[in-house]
């Protein structure tokens, strides 16, 4: 990390703040390590290096987040441990009550029942329950795009209550697309277009790569421009079949004394939506407008409206300024929204709704969300995002689409009651199968279980956890 000495550039630091249009760098600007540099040449002062550095905190925020969590207990486990004991027991007290106070073969007897209730009590059926439901949950999950890390992402992923999301890359596309354009009474909209586009052909701004493919879908040829201009944190400027071009914001025409404020009400109302807006000026006469927006996913509006069925509270954090912000969340339907914010302030965010007894769902695509990922209860990472969010999230979307979130929200429901299903059917069977094969029905019957018999009888309580737990191949 560092500032600038000499020089100006665009750079992209997308990768830190998540914002996804580059920022211009001046002379006296802090610049971030790790971000890039993306037309211009910069002599940059290093002041910070090694753990010091933004990036270098933010892996460090990661690692807290991740050594505070506690490892998940396993019920089954837990049980399992008990349960061994106790049949164990039951086997020993089998063979001396059967020795001492049975029929002869007294110890012959006794030592047939203890060992079928040694065979019947195998705990196979109980081991199965739930690694089986989490195998078949988690290959049903991988067929439809959701990816789980671990079991204990299944298992808590249904507890959500409150979901934190990232706008860029997250609820947004993540790309700048061209938006619209406004003409001024005396041009038309394609003659604006195709001069802007002309113009933003020798430049490598992300922004001006929007519009030149905009007009190219539109089918526009795009004469070369000469004499052109780069103005740092102003725009651009050139020559287009003899005419002068000037392409950028306010401060551009007010330097070069062109009039823009005849249509600074739309520039205020695409400001509003959320995108950025880029005046025209053709030799010194306004005329009109260019907007570029980072677009919407088109599955976002139904995965909020899946997940709020869902019962599930939706808060969106960004490092955008606060108006995008708002612009967005207004379209979204979302009523409580953050805007401008840092990695240390999602991290921030994440643990005063924990704070509040709430369980945080964190869905975020950028190293910006690493931290929040990781302190959240459960991080849902997207798949079209930086490889530090899919390593820090519990969940990775493949296809980073939020409907999947819902369904995975619905695989956790159903994966749950398979497995609270499965231990129900072992502990079921034990609790009838002990007593019988300790020979509690001789008295009545006569009879005793045959050891083969209880082995028959184990191997079917595997099966039917088995089968229970293929059940969930037909979920979603």
């Amino acid at each position: 990390d560092g500032v600038v000495e000499t020089g100006t550039s665009s750079v992209d630091e997308s990768m830190l703040t998540g914002e996804p249009i580059p920022v211009t760098k001046q002379v006296g600007d802090r610049v971030i390590g790790g971000s890039l540099n993306a037309n211009g040449a910069l002599v940059i002062k290093a002041e910070k290096v090694g753990s010091e550095t933004l990036l270098s905190r933010i892996v460090e925020l990661v690692s807290q987040a991740q050594r505070s969590k506690a490892p998940m207990q396993r019920m089954a486990d837990t049980v399992a441990g008990h349960f061994v004991v106790v049949v164990v027991a039951i086997s020993l007290l089998t063979l001396l009550i059967w020795g001492f106070f049975g029929p002869d073969p007294r110890w012959a007897n006794g030592l047939v029942n203890a060992v079928a209730v040694l065979i019947i009590a195998c705990p196979c059926a109980l081991g199965l329950a739930t690694p089986m439901s989490i195998m078949v949950a988690s290959g049903k999950g991988a067929s439809k795009g959701i990816l789980f890390r671990d079991a204990s992402a299944i298992e808590n992923l249904r507890k959500v209550d409150l979901l934190l999301v990232d706008k860029t890359g997250t609820l947004t596309e993540g790309k700048p697309q061209f938006h619209s354009v406004i003409a001024s009474p005396t041009f038309t909209q394609d003659e604006v277009l195709r001069l802007t586009a002309s113009l933003d052909q020798a430049s490598e701004h992300p922004l001006a790569h929007a519009i030149v493919r905009a007009a190219r879908d539109k089918g526009m040829v795009l004469p070369e421009a000469t004499n052109f201009l780069a103005h740092a944190g102003m725009g651009v400027s050139g020559e287009i079949e003899g005419k002068k071009i000037l392409v950028g914001n306010k401060l551009l025409m007010d330097t070069n004394q062109v009039e823009s404020h005849p249509l600074s009400s739309q520039a205020e109302a695409l400001r509003q939506e959320g995108a950025s807006v880029m005046q025209v000026a053709v030799d010194g006469v306004f005329a009109g407008l260019v907007a570029v927006a980072d677009p919407i996913k088109p599955t976002t509006i139904q995965a909020l409206k899946d997940l709020e069925s869902d019962g599930i509270r939706i808060v969106m954090a960004t490092g955008d300024a606060t108006t995008t912000a708002r612009a967005v969340a207004q379209k979204l339907g979302i009523s409580e929204f953050y805007g401008e914010v840092t990695p240390e302030s999602k991290l921030k965010l994440v643990e005063k709704f924990q704070h509040e007894g709430l369980f945080v769902g964190m869905a975020g695509d950028g190293i910006n969300d690493a931290p929040a990922l990781a302190q959240a209860n459960v991080g849902i990472a997207m798949g079209t995002g930086t490889d530090v969010a899919m390593n820090t999230g519990q969940v990775t979307l493949v296809k980073g689409d939020l409907r999947n979130i819902s369904g995975a929200v619905s695989l956790s429901n159903a994966t749950v009651k398979n497995m609270k299903q499965n231990l129900g059917f072992a502990f079921v069977y034990n609790t009838l199968g002990i007593p019988i094969a300790a020979g509690l029905l001789y008295p009545i019957t006569g009879l005793l279980l045959s050891p083969m018999i209880a082995a028959l009888a184990m191997s079917l309580s595997s099966a039917s956890v088995i089968t229970n737990a293929l059940r969930l191949n037909s979920h979603m």
